[in-house]
């Protein structure tokens, strides 16, 4: 940890040693100092902080290869609950966890054309939010936190949403406006992170030390796996690799650049890639991300040649895009997530990886194994809570200055809601 103090690395390494008692439960204190590498006295120590928290619970003993038996601890799932939110542009979708991480409740809210405004974003948060609580049946003081992600560049410290090219948000007091409807703990960052942070603790990226998760929606990233831990760049702006240059003089972009890998292989550029070879069409839903997606999966699917088409040359700019990150980066897993490459599924790896053989060099590609994200749930919403869960472990002391001042009411409860399956 860069610069940290004392709190910061006794909150980072109560993070880890429950990160690992989440992924391996039951297990010792002897192996979280094996897996952590930290000294069994401050694991002992910081196991006994988790206990006291309620967060983890003693459940038994192994015997020892002789030696004393060692003494297991399991998190304690019921010991409280986290929440996920996923705002992406087309949609506000958010889950419950319990403490092991298990999805409890979700709800989603569509956000039609023109719906960006950040009140009424705010309003589709706090009815989702309020939805999964009911759902779930929790008290609200077993919430410990919510942790919210948001496209574009974010402060974390002070919940600002800086930029959002897609909305053309400036600045927005994002945390401050949502802590007028949400009384629980709120954590901001964008999905990149929480992505990369899902595969991390869950997915494809676990027990790798370095791997690139490609964020494939509306908007287009890369979250950062470096070193076995989560990189943010020192403005926490690493990964905006959906805003590099692909095409000189290309598409225009949102960010006002042209060329943009985003305009190519996010959705709305998906879908210029199916109007321009076929304007008419009936795969092409010229309002509809997802409907136009889900079209060409099923196309892909029925062999129908535009489909097929349209989904190789998306694969082709995909492709020359993360053979970039595989020369520069050298990760030992590239992982495709979000809700386009969930849609498209194998069809769009399969192009994907023949592209990559054709720009990447040898040594690194041979090295990169290319998969799609294997969570079950939203990763967002999955790396999102983990933020929250973060936030929870930190000592008590000064929190997240505001960025205005604010006023809480209580939560409203409205939503289209899907049962956990």
């Amino acid at each position: 940890m860069k610069r940290g103090t004392s709190r910061d690395i006794r909150t980072a390494n109560r993070y880890e040693v429950l990160r690992q008692i989440i992924a391996e439960s039951p297990t010792s204190r002897q192996e979280l100092a094996a897996a952590t590498g930290l000294s069994l006295a401050t694991v002992a120590t910081l196991v006994g902080e988790l206990l006291d928290l309620g967060m983890i619970i003693e459940v038994g003993f192994e015997d020892s290869a002789g030696g004393r038996p060692r003494g297991l601890v399991a998190v304690n799932a019921s010991g409280g609950a986290l929440i996920g939110v996923d705002i992406a542009e087309t949609y506000v979708h958010v889950e419950l966890f319990d403490l092991a991480l298990n999805v409890l409740a979700r709800a989603e809210e569509d956000m039609r054309p023109g719906e960006s405004r950040p009140e009424q974003v705010v309003g589709h948060v706090a009815a989702a939010v309020g939805s999964v609580v009911a759902q779930a049946g929790v008290e609200g003081a077993r919430v410990l936190g919510v942790g919210v992600s948001v496209p574009g560049q974010v402060d974390r410290d002070t919940g600002v949403a800086e930029y959002a090219p897609n909305w053309d948000w400036h600045d927005v007091p994002l945390l401050d406006l949502l802590t007028e409807h949400i009384a629980y703990p709120l954590h901001l960052d964008n999905p990149l992170r929480a992505c990369a942070v899902a595969e991390l603790w869950f997915g494809a990226a676990r027990g790798r030390g370095d791997a690139v998760v490609v964020n494939l929606g509306t908007g287009v990233g890369a979250g950062l796996v470096l070193g076995g831990g989560l990189h943010r760049g020192v403005s926490n702006s690493a990964g905006e690799w959906g805003h590099t240059t692909l095409v000189l003089d290309g598409r225009l972009c949102h960010c006002g650049n042209h060329g943009c890998v985003e305009t190519y292989v996010g959705a709305p550029g998906i879908m210029l890639n199916l109007r321009e070879l076929s304007p008419g069409s009936a795969l092409l839903h010229p309002e509809d991300q997802t409907a136009t997606v889900d079209a060409l999966a099923r196309g892909v699917a029925a062999g129908d040649p535009v489909a097929v088409k349209v989904v190789r040359d998306t694969a082709r700019y995909l492709g020359a895009g993360i053979a970039d990150l595989v020369n520069l980066l050298n990760p030992e897993v590239v992982v495709l997530s979000s809700w386009v490459a969930a849609t498209l599924g194998e069809p769009l790896l399969a192009e994907v990886r023949e592209a990559m053989a054709r720009h990447a060099l040898r040594r690194p590609l041979t090295a990169t194994e290319i998969v799609l994200s294997p969570i079950p749930t939203d990763p967002v919403c999955l790396g999102a809570a983990t933020f929250a869960l973060e936030g929870a472990l930190r000592p008590v002391g000064p929190q997240r200055k505001k960025a205005q001042p604010v006023r809480r009411t209580t939560t409203p409860a409205r939503s289209r809601t899907a049962p956990p399956s």
